[in-house]
């Protein structure tokens, strides 16, 4: 039975892939494990009735495995990869929460007027630490694994949305942070699963009051 998924459109354009992390680090690893999917692209402001019967909460990413919904996107990656388990993409537990503060320190510093950057900073700090200190590219070495597919979508909405709205990017010295986002970015998962700019600055700007 066919894969199904269903991900946000992008705002203002019903029929493109749109910006949401969680939505791509599923479609990441649908296309880490080459699997056939099926992808419906849902318009978040106008969600249509179909989604909403099979999908009550209205939320997505949520994927169709054994002939069931299933909406949630740590719980749709666990399934995925104990149904497909090759190629692995398990993540050794002692790596499973680096970088696990990224994605709230990055929400706060840009919605917030006047934040300081200081929590932000200390977690890409921490990021950069533990790839200096471990062989690479990827948080558990050569391979990419879940943490990374995780990660990835994160780290590409702090670079558009922080770059736009606050003129702010990664440190130059945070070098090993840089060849990280440099790898996960030369995906071609990620190259073919990513939403234009454009459409991660459209989706983040209703949340930048300032």
């Amino acid at each position: 039975m066919a894969l199904e998924v269903c991900v946000k459109a992008a705002v203002g354009a019903p029929d493109v892939l749109g910006d949401c992390p969680f939505s791509q680090r599923v479609l990441l690893t649908l296309e880490e494990k080459s699997l056939p999917y099926k992808m419906h692209l849902i318009n978040l402001s106008d969600k249509p009735k179909w989604f909403l019967d099979i999908n009550p909460g209205g939320k997505v990413p949520v994927l169709k495995i054994d002939g069931k919904w299933v909406p949630d996107s740590d719980i749709i990656v666990s399934l995925l990869e104990k149904k497909y388990p090759e190629p692995s993409l398990k993540t050794p537990p002692k790596f499973a929460s680096v970088g696990s503060k990224i994605m709230s320190t990055f929400v706060a510093f840009l919605t917030t007027k006047d934040a300081s950057d200081g929590p932000l900073l200390h977690e890409l700090d921490a990021l950069e630490n533990h790839l200096k200190s471990h062989d690479g590219p990827f948080i558990a070495g050569e391979r990419v694994s879940a943490v990374d597919l995780s990660l990835a979508p994160k780290l590409y909405h702090l670079q558009v949305a922080l770059g736009h709205f606050k003129s702010w990017s990664v440190p130059g010295s945070l070098t090993h942070v840089h060849n990280y986002m440099h790898a996960l970015f030369s995906l071609h998962s990620f190259e073919k699963t990513k939403a234009e700019e454009k459409y991660v600055i459209a989706g983040w700007a209703p949340k930048v009051h300032f």
